[in-house]
C-alpha cells in the first residue's frame, strides 16, 4: 500500500463561538491510500485544544508506514484486537489513518463500511445542530430556520462571561422552537457552585441534557454532580479515551465519544462494549469538519442515544458529500466503503 496527503482549509459559514476560543475555519489534511488500483480516504483536522497543527498533523501522517502491510484488512485486525500498528500516534492521527483504511477495505470487499462493522442496515440518525454563542436574537433566527428544515435536536454553546446570557439564550431558542429537543454544552466553563445554581434554571427550560459543565480534571467530581443533578449529564473533556470511560461508567448519564479524541471506529465500539448496560447512554460528536471526516462516525450512528454529528453542516462549503443531514438526518451510504466523494479537485501541497 502507499499513501499521499493533501492539506485544505475549511471555512465556517459563520465564526463559531464556545467558552474557550471563536473559530472561523480549520486546516485539514487527507490522507489517501491506494492499494490494487483502488483508493481509501481519512481526513485529520487541526485542534487548538489537542495541540495539533497542521504542521504536525502533516509531520505525524508522513511517519506512518503501510507499505509494511500487504492489504488494508491485515492493518485493520490489528487496530481491531485494539493493538496499534501505527506506533505511539496521537488519536486523531490513527482514526484518520483507520478511516482510510476502513474505506479503502469496503470498496475492495463491494460493501459500505458500516456492513464490515456488523450493521446489516445503514445507520440513520437524527443530528443535533450547534448554535454558538451568540446575541440572542441571532439565535433565535438560528432556531426558527434549522427546526423548519428538519433539525430536531439543537445544541446550544454555554459559558458566556455572564452566565444570564446563557439563561437568556436558551429562553429565546426554547420560545423559537418550541418542539426542539434541547442539548447544552458549556465545554467546562463552569465551577461546580454555578452547574448546582443553573442546570435547575436550564431544566425549567426544557433543556435534555448538558455536556462537560464543569471543568475536566476531577472526574468524581463530575460523576457527583452527575448524581444530584436536575437533567442528565454527559461527560466530554474528561472521557478522552477507554480508560476515562471506565472510570465514569454508571456514574454519569452519558458520554460524548469523538473518534478524533478516542482514536477511530474501532476505539469507539470498544468504548461502547464498555458503557452497555452500565446506564451510562452513547453520545456521538464530532470536530467541525467535512463529510469525509464524519463519514465514519455516521457509519456508526445506529449505536448511539444522541447524535452530534453536524461539523459539515458548518462549513461555507463541504468539499465531500454523502452523508446528508441538511434536512436534520444523517445517513450512512450504501456504496461500498464510506460512501462519500469529492465534490471539487484541490491541489496536493504535501
Amino acid at each position: 500500500m502507499k499513501s499521499s496527503l493533501r492539506t485544505v482549509r475549511l471555512e465556517l459559514a459563520e465564526p463559531l463561538r464556545i467558552s474557550r476560543s471563536t473559530m472561523a475555519a480549520r486546516d485539514a489534511v487527507w490522507l489517501t491510500v491506494e492499494h490494487d488500483g483502488l483508493r481509501g480516504h481519512g481526513e485529520a483536522v487541526t485542534s487548538v485544544y489537542y495541540g495539533l497543527g497542521i504542521k504536525t498533523l502533516l509531520r505525524l501522517l508522513t511517519t506512518v508506514d503501510l507499505s509494511r502491510f500487504p492489504d488494508p484488512e491485515s492493518a485493520l485486525e490489528a487496530l481491531r484486537a485494539g493493538r496499534s500498528p501505527l506506533g505511539d500516534l496521537p488519536p486523531a492521527v490513527t482514526a484518520a489513518v483507520e478511516s482510510a483504511l476502513l474505506d479503502l477495505a469496503g470498496k475492495r470487499a463491494g460493501v459500505p463500511v458500516h456492513r464490515l462493522l456488523g450493521a446489516a442496515a445503514p445507520p440513520v440518525a437524527a443530528t443535533a445542530r450547534t448554535i454558538g454563542i451568540t446575541d440572542p436574537g441571532h439565535a433565535a433566527v438560528q432556531a426558527r430556520r434549522l427546526t423548519a428544515s428538519g433539525f430536531e435536536v439543537l445544541k446550544v454553546k454555554a459559558g458566556a462571561p455572564d452566565p444570564e446570557d446563557d439563561i437568556e439564550r436558551v429562553r429565546v431558542i426554547r420560545d423559537a422552537a418550541p418542539r426542539a429537543r434541547l442539548l447544552l454544552d458549556p465545554n467546562g466553563a463552569w465551577s461546580l457552585a454555578q452547574a448546582d445554581a443553573l442546570l435547575p434554571r436550564f431544566a425549567d427550560l426544557g433543556v435534555e441534557a448538558v455536556e462537560q459543565p464543569v471543568a475536566p480534571g476531577d472526574p468524581d467530581a463530575l460523576a457527583a454532580l452527575a448524581d444530584r443533578a436536575p437533567l442528565p449529564v454527559i461527560a466530554d473533556e474528561d472521557a478522552v479515551g477507554l480508560d476515562d470511560v471506565r472510570r465514569l461508567a454508571g456514574r454519569v448519564h452519558g458520554v460524548n465519544v469523538k473518534l478524533a479524541k478516542c482514536g477511530g471506529v474501532h476505539a469507539a465500539l470498544r468504548i461502547a462494549e464498555a458503557v452497555e448496560g452500565s446506564g451510562t447512554a452513547l453520545m456521538l460528536g464530532c470536530l467541525t469538519a467535512s463529510s469525509l471526516g464524519l463519514a465514519p462516525a455516521v457509519h456508526l450512528a445506529d449505536r448511539a442515544r444522541w447524535a452530534d454529528l453536524d461539523g459539515h453542516l458548518l462549513l461555507a462549503r463541504d468539499p465531500w458529500t454523502g452523508i446528508g443531514g441538511a434536512d436534520g438526518v444523517v445517513r450512512a451510504a450504501g456504496r461500498p466503503g464510506l460512501g462519500v466523494e469529492e465534490v471539487t479537485a484541490r491541489e496536493d501541497v504535501a
